[in-house]
């Protein structure tokens, strides 16, 4: 009731989760509440503090898939209410279809931009359904598309050495080139080994896509990547079977177009994370990843999900990284039970700065930050 939108802002402030509901504009479009859409941040300058969230695919409330891609910033921002606008994006060529799993990234060519978007599942094709497997999940074509926003266009590559689909893979991107790890494989079962070097060309022409097979790689899906520095990664999380957590951690370095994969020293897992069957999480940014565990084997509130932060520090700092368990809870939505393979417990998908809510947290008054009633929910437009 307190947040007709259904969309949150996180925060953590000395051990203390807070969760703040979200506003939208007027003229703004409908987002409808979607689970594990891919999501990234669109900056027009690198170094500019503003950015657009761009959302696409996801699984709605009834279990359907999403093909809509949206674009999602910042209008106003009070100390106690922030509104966002929600614009939906349309496209033309080759648009992807439906799906969750996959991931979205931006990348830098010759001073332009352009979105990337890869992986993936979607259910079986209305044409191949059976009575049996209506709605059985596929992995989607290996297909790289490329985005332009500006244009409205999307263009599919088909790349030779990318033979197979892969779901809750980790994808980074710096300047013009995106390295994917891992992922799962449907048609396979298994979770791929390699390390793809995908490398975007944008010269006045048509673009030019290259994807090199690289040494290093691990098997893991789900797994969480969290930035500490300019070139610095940290991957935690995940899975390396069906029915094994993936308790390491490794640190990701990217400089002059190379990528190095190290393993680091793990934190201290508590004995609930140890023995826990699932969990899941975000980056809440600059180092902080938030995991969650569901409480199904504790005698307190079994029916909740319990939260931990987990600090990377970076070179610079002490490198020991600290689990502090948070105090907090949230009424989980479904038996953990009843869960569909592991790498579709992802909960959180939805990241936020870690500076989203800054000193303007002050209990002050002010006229502006009086709930206007007309503005709480969405406005729907009707013509004839």
């Amino acid at each position: 009731r307190s947040c007709p939108t259904g969309v949150f802002l996180l925060d953590i402030k000395q051990n203390e989760l807070k969760m703040k509901p979200a506003f939208f504009s007027k003229d703004s479009c409908y987002l409808p509440p979607l689970r594990y859409p891919a999501l990234c941040t669109l900056r027009g300058d690198p170094r500019a503090d503003e950015y657009q969230y761009i959302i696409h695919g996801g699984k709605t409330p009834n279990n359907e898939l999403s093909d809509k891609i949206y674009f999602m910033s910042l209008v106003s921002k009070t100390s106690k209410k922030m509104t966002f606008q929600c614009i939906e994006k349309d496209l033309g060529g080759d648009v992807p279809e439906a799906r969750y799993g996959h991931t979205i990234n931006v990348v830098h060519s010759r001073g332009k931009s352009m979105s990337v978007l890869f992986g993936g599942r979607s259910y079986t094709p209305l044409a191949q359904r059976t009575t049996e497997k209506w709605n059985s999940v596929v992995d989607c074509l290996p297909y790289v598309f490329l985005i332009d926003f500006e244009f409205g266009c999307c263009t599919s590559y088909i790349l030779p050495e990318l033979q197979d689909g892969l779901s809750f893979h980790v994808s980074i991107a710096r300047d013009d080139t995106i390295y994917i790890l891992g992922g799962h494989s449907l048609q396979n079962n298994t979770r791929s080994p390699n390390l793809y070097k995908l490398k975007i060309d944008l010269p006045l022409g048509s673009p030019a896509v290259t994807c090199t097979i690289l040494p290093g790689g691990i098997s893991v899906s789900s797994a969480i990547v969290t930035q500490i520095s300019d070139t610095e990664f940290v991957l935690v999380g995940g899975y390396q079977s069906d029915n094994q957590k993936r308790l390491a951690c490794n640190t990701i370095v990217l400089e002059d177009s190379k990528i190095e994969i190290v393993e680091s020293v793990s934190p201290e897992w508590s004995p609930d994370i140890k023995h826990c069957r699932m969990w899941f999480g975000c980056d809440m940014g600059k180092g902080s990843v938030l995991l969650g565990i569901p409480g199904a084997n504790k005698q307190i509130i079994p029916e909740a999900n319990y939260f931990y932060i987990l600090r990377c520090k970076g070179a610079e700092e002490d490198k020991e990284e600290e689990l502090i368990t948070q105090i907090c809870s949230q009424t989980s939505s479904e038996d953990p039970g009843d869960s569909a393979p592991f790498e579709d417990s992802e909960e959180f998908c939805f990241s936020a700065e870690a500076n989203s809510f800054d000193a303007d947290d002050a209990d002050t008054y002010n006229e502006d930050d009086e709930e206007d009633e007309s503005e709480t929910g969405y406005w729907i437009t009707c013509c004839a």
